[in-house]
């Protein structure tokens, strides 16, 4: 059995991955592969991950847990989404590092099922909006007190995946950057669900579509039903031509909320995460989806 765990990044495509892959679950598992809803795995995962404290599971164990999410029955290759399965929100970054307790979860979250091929799948995020999208969502009325042990000009994605990569050497790894993900959506769908290339999936213009007005994305819906796109590389044309047209400005770039950020700073980070996004796609084992 094959398991590909998606691990967000929190506040990049906010579960909208996971409902899309849903629209076809039938269709999925006709092929052997299973995607469950969000409320039918994740707390059961997380309860199994503390019980077992980085030990293997029996097969006994994973058995149970597989029933516990799916009902019955194996698949060849189940997908599990779940943004905060290496941490909450409040320590994806800590000091210069991303995710620094990813070795031990990731070990916990292979403990599940021994006996499987484990994949990993990663969007990475410039961290000049993921961190104030992080304190958006966390608790914190403050964002100095929310990032007071971050250290927002030396968080690399590189150096959290090399650290991943040692940890992990016979798991396959997926990245892709957030800010490319509306045009290669259908993309990271099949990767996910490990379907070839140009195979259509239900779902494929969700993303589009939530960056356009309501009735742009109907005149969109409908020019797909009526011209039909010819492969995955003509459907991503004609999702770049409604972008280029008709995207909401606002959804497209995003204004910096944080009050002691300026430009110089933004444009910075901005520079320093184009910089390490090269240096991601240097590192050996790891496999990129871009447009």
């Amino acid at each position: 059995m094959q398991v590909a765990f998606h691990l967000g990044a929190p506040c990049t495509d906010d579960d909208m991955l996971l409902a899309a892959l849903n629209k076809n679950t039938a269709e999925l598992a006709a092929l052997g592969v299973a995607i469950p809803e969000a409320g039918q795995f994740r707390t059961v995962l997380r309860d199994t991950m503390r019980a077992l404290k980085g030990k293997a599971a029996s097969r006994e164990i994973t058995e149970a847990l597989l029933d516990a999410i799916l009902g019955a029955g194996t698949p060849k290759r189940l997908v599990l989404s779940d943004p905060r399965l290496v941490s909450i929100n409040r320590l994806v970054a800590q000091g210069a590092q991303f995710w620094p307790a990813i070795e031990r979860q990731t070990d916990n979250m292979r403990a599940l099922f021994p006996e499987a091929e484990i994949e990993f799948f990663i969007a990475l995020r410039d961290p000049s909006t993921l961190l104030p999208a992080l304190f958006r969502a966390s608790r914190y009325d403050d964002f100095n007190e929310f990032a007071a042990d971050i250290q927002p000009e030396a968080l690399r994605w590189s150096e959290m995946l090399q650290r991943l990569r040692a940890a992990q050497p016979d798991a396959q790894l997926t990245v892709w950057a957030n800010e490319d993900t509306p045009l290669i959506w259908g993309d990271v769908m099949r990767a996910l669900a490990g379907l070839p290339p140009d195979t259509r999936l239900k779902g494929e213009s969700d993303l589009v579509a939530s960056l356009l007005d309501k009735s742009v994305a109907a005149q969109m819906e409908l020019y797909l039903m009526t011209n039909p796109p010819q492969s995955t590389a003509h459907l991503r044309r004609i999702h770049l031509a409604f972008l280029e047209r008709y995207a909401k400005e606002d959804l497209m770039v995003e204004a910096c909320t944080i009050p002691d950020w300026d430009q110089t700073l933004l444009d910075r980070m901005s520079a320093a995460y184009e910089a390490d996004f090269l240096s991601v796609a240097q590192i050996e084992g790891v496999r990129m989806i871009a447009p």
